[in-house]
This record gives structure tokens, sequence and C-alpha cells, in this order.
């Protein structure tokens, strides 16, 4: 295989890439990323369509979930095509498939039928609701688990209605656990030497995402509300105006309250009663905002982030994403990562947040076209050049 490969460190697995739109291709991007052999199954006809709802192939979108993998057509629902994904499958350590849950067996290529002829493999599902219970057949979207799941009930400012996340999250973090999954099913396999299934879905990923939030009900039985820009449980911490623009402070404990309160000049609040503990503050925590908000629309947000960090008042800067990008941190930490393109120049996309010291991750491979490495990857798993002919003359890849 001549493909560069993005990393060593899980250069030794093949990845069968069943995946659309972005819970999938998220879990699948993880392992390309660190180098596995990923190969991206598209059917043969409408591959656009396919990809609708991620947009289209060369957006931002496309490009930034699928680098670093190889893509092949092939026609699952032919029995000519079922026969050649189950070689694929016979030898590849992962599939991983964002199917609903029963498109899978109709296809005749769930993890049942797949360990029959391969014990070993790790078959990752993702799907909206799980792979069983009573809403498993319907259609999953992140926003409809962000609604179901929580969180569209505690985002928002108060009295202004439920409000969605301005990202897929459901959708991402259900793709980051499953390939978590994936992981720990790999690490287990080397004891064991058998795979299993790995299971997870948009609603499972936002429930858990709600963390102490949840449990606040589990443990104690308090439903959280909305909040807007105020922490639930930490006062003060939110959105201050500035002079030009607002900044974000988390004043949490009372070591860091008597340090905002200095800094701003505010010596005044510390001795007022009502802001004298931790629970005063939260119950008095829209008047103590207020008188926060006094002192700081006297200086600019660079000076106040300035002043505080000094200060050890953890606060920062509220930026656009063109200004997030731009920041001097950013820069060094090489979030923005070209990636190389056929035309000799690059493209631009969102790198791991993870370094390894040893085998870290690269951007070696810009997103494939529609059926790039179809020829080639049926040569490495053994197909005969005409057999290849014979798959593409009968329209199967």
């Amino acid at each position: 295989m001549t493909f560069p490969s993005a990393s060593t460190a899980l250069s030794r697995f093949t990845v069968l890439d069943l995946t659309r739109v972005r819970s999938g291709p998220t879990a699948v991007r993880q392992l390309a990323d660190w180098g596995a052999n990923v190969i991206k199954i598209e059917a043969p006809t409408d591959v656009a369509d396919g990809e609708q709802m991620g947009g289209p192939r060369h957006g931002a979108d496309f490009q930034n979930l699928h680098r670093n993998k190889r893509a092949m057509t092939l026609d699952l629902k032919d029995p000519k095509g079922h026969a050649v994904f189950m070689r694929l499958a016979a030898k590849a350590d992962v599939v991983v498939e964002n199917f609903r849950p029963d498109v899978k067996t109709k296809l005749g290529i769930d993890y049942d039928a797949l360990r029959k002829i391969n014990p070993r493999i790790v078959y990752a599902s993702i799907s909206g609701f799980g792979q069983d219970g009573p809403y498993h057949k319907r259609p999953g979207f992140d926003q409809i688990a962000q609604g179901m799941g929580g969180l569209m009930s505690i985002t928002g400012a108060p009295g202004e209605g439920p409000m969605r996340v301005g990202i897929p999250v459901a959708d991402l973090t259900a793709g980051l656990f499953c390939a978590m999954g994936v992981l720990t099913a790999l690490l287990e396999r080397e004891q064991s030497g058998q795979g299993q299934w790995v299971q997870t879905s948009l609603l499972q990923a936002q429930i858990f995402m709600l963390d102490f939030q949840a449990a606040r009900w589990l443990m104690h039985q308090e439903v959280p509300k909305q909040a807007g820009n105020n922490h639930p449980t930490s006062i003060p911490t939110g959105v201050f105006k500035t002079s030009d623009g607002y900044i974000n402070i988390a004043a949490a404990g009372h070591a860091i309250w008597e340090r905002l309160a200095r800094t701003i000049g505010a010596m005044d609040l510390l001795e007022d009663e009502r802001y004298a503990t931790g629970a005063k503050r939260s119950a008095n925590r829209d008047v103590l905002n207020a008188a926060i908000e006094q002192r700081t629309v006297g200086r600019s947000s660079a000076e106040w982030v300035d002043l505080l960090n000094q200060a050890g008042v953890p606060c920062g800067p509220i930026y656009s994403v063109d200004q997030m990008f731009d920041d001097a941190q950013v820069r060094h930490l090489g979030l923005a990562q070209d990636v190389p393109n056929t035309d000799g120049r690059s493209i631009r996309v969102v790198g791991q947040p993870v370094t390894l010291s040893r085998t870290p991750s690269r951007m070696a491979a810009r997103p494939p076209e529609v059926s790039e490495h179809t020829h080639e990857v049926l040569a490495e798993f053994g197909f005969s050049p005409e057999e290849i002919a014979d798959l593409r003359d009968h329209k199967i890849v």
C-alpha cells in the first residue's frame, strides 16, 4: 500500500467504513488520523445523494470529516457485492456503520454474519436511540437527541424556551465514544483473541454528556434549569460587558471571588452580607452580576483579560471563529492543519486535539474522490484483475 499514513499508532489495523453524514464519520476519523488503514465504502450510484446531509463532497464539512481515508464503491444490495464485502470483512479488523438498526441485517452484513467468517472482527454501530428498545427503529438526528437528552432544557436564557447548542454535540460525542469503544475492544482482543460488537447512540452520548447536570437529578432530585451565560452552580461565573465587547469570568470559590473583587475595585462587594458565602452569591446572582458589570464596562476586554489573569482570576475573551483561529495560543497548538491536495494547493482542516510524543497524527492525505481506490483496495485483498474487471462491468463497484 502506497497510501501515506497519518501515524504509525494504528497502522496495523484495517477498518471498513460504511458510515455517512456525521456521527459515524467522526468515529472513523479518529481511527484514520491515527494511521489505521481506513477504506470508505460507498454505493456506486447516487454517492452525492448519500452524502447530501453532510454537504457537497468538496465542501468544508465533508473534507474535514474524511481526510486520511481511501475510498471504493460497492453495491452491497447485489449478491456479488455482498460476496465482495464478506471477503473484505474476513481480513479486516474493524467495521463501523451507522445505518438504522435493521438495515445491516437486511443486507446480511450484521455482526452475527461477520463474526462467523471472522471471529476477531470488532463491529461498531451508532444509531439514534440504540439497537433495540421501543425507539430503535426511529431515525436519529442530532437536534432530536439534544432535545430528548435534556440538553436543550438547560441551554439558553431563562424563560426564552429551549435552545439547541451551536454544534451537533450528540453526533460528535457519539462518534468519539464509538471510537473509544473500538479501541477498547481492540485492546481486549489482544487478550481474548475475539472481537465484539460495540454499540452507542446519539441519545446515550447526549445523556452521558450532561455529566454533573444529570447527577444533580440522580443524586438529589434537582431538576437543572436554564441559566443562560451564568454557570449553574459556580457564582459569579458568566459573561460580563466591557467597554468594547464581552469577556468570560469564572470566579469559582471564595478565594478567587475575593481576587476578582479587589481587581475590579469593588471592595464594597466583599463587605456586603449578600455575597458573603457561595450560597448567598448564588441566591443573589443577578444583582451581583450587575454590580460586577458596572465595573467591567469601564475598561476594554483586552485590558481586563490581562489584569484578571495577572491577579489569578480565570477569564478570557469571547471570540468569533475567525478570531479564535487567530489567537496566539491556538496558532501555537496547531489546530488548523494543511492537507495536501491534487492541484498542488492545500486545504486546511481541524487537526487532532491530542498529541502523542512518538507517534503523532498528521494530515497525510486529502479526502478521497468517489471510487478513487477501488482497484487498489480490491487488489490488496486478493482480487485478480479479471475479477475486478468483471465487477466493474456489472457495476458492482
